[in-house]
């Protein structure tokens, strides 16, 4: 039926981007991970509503750029600034939904910790207050060292040891230790897993060396917390 192959030539443009489109499997993975976020958390239903159509409104909007770049590839055979424009502004409609689906799902997960984290709340509010500058510092300070005593990059680019996946996994560690819960730190660790992954797909740092960051960045901030520990109570 005409009907039923409407449908199955839409799942397969869907198909067709999540197997060419990288952003489109990363948005598929986040995506997932926010749903099972929303469970976790118990969100009230308008909570969950809002997550669902931020979500859909991000994936329709990389179909559409994914469908932008092709007519622009099909109809060109030499490079144009307004083929570039074309998929610039596809790109940029995508980067601003997502933007605004950060902001989203900050306010969401905000409430719903609000409401059912009261877990947290104990541990947060018998941890030092500067726990989260200490670590962050001392892994900054790390990374510098390590870049100075190698020779290579600078403060913020390129060396060694990836500073952004240091950082990154410094702080996810901390809030895994501080949430004691498992999917909060899969998604801390995810979220520092994409820093990390950036840097290798840009070529500022080879994945040995960002190995070397999420290593040191996690050390790091279990060295501290540990020694911090005798003062909480959790």
């Amino acid at each position: 039926m005409k009907f039923w192959r409407s449908f199955n030539h839409a799942f397969e443009g869907i198909m067709y981007a999540a197997r060419t489109q990288q952003n489109m499997r990363v948005h598929f993975i986040i995506a997932l991970l926010v749903v099972l976020a929303s469970l976790f958390l118990r969100l009230d239903r308008y909570y969950v509503v809002a997550l669902v159509i931020i979500i859909a409104v991000v994936l329709a909007l990389e179909l559409i750029n994914t469908a932008v770049e092709a007519i622009v590839d099909l109809l060109t055979v030499t490079h144009h600034p307004l083929a570039k424009t074309a998929k610039d502004a596809a790109a940029g409609a995508v980067l601003v939904t997502s933007i605004a689906a950060i902001v989203v799902g900050y306010l969401v997960f905000y409430q719903g910790i609000i409401n059912g984290g009261q877990r947290v709340f104990a541990a947060v509010a018998t941890v030092p207050s500067n726990l989260a500058f200490v670590v962050l510092f001392a892994v900054a300070i790390v990374t510098i060292f390590a870049k100075a005593w190698v020779g290579r990059g600078s403060a913020l680019q390129g060396g060694a040891v990836s500073g952004h996946a240091a950082l990154s996994f410094a702080a996810a560690t901390l809030l895994a230790f501080l949430y004691q819960r498992p999917l909060p730190a899969l998604l801390a660790y995810f979220i520092a897993f994409l820093v990390a992954q950036t840097r290798v797909e840009a070529n500022i740092h080879s994945t040995a060396e960002v190995v070397a960051g999420a290593v040191l960045g996690t050390v790091a901030a279990l060295a501290i917390y540990l020694l911090a520990r005798p003062h909480l109570v959790l």
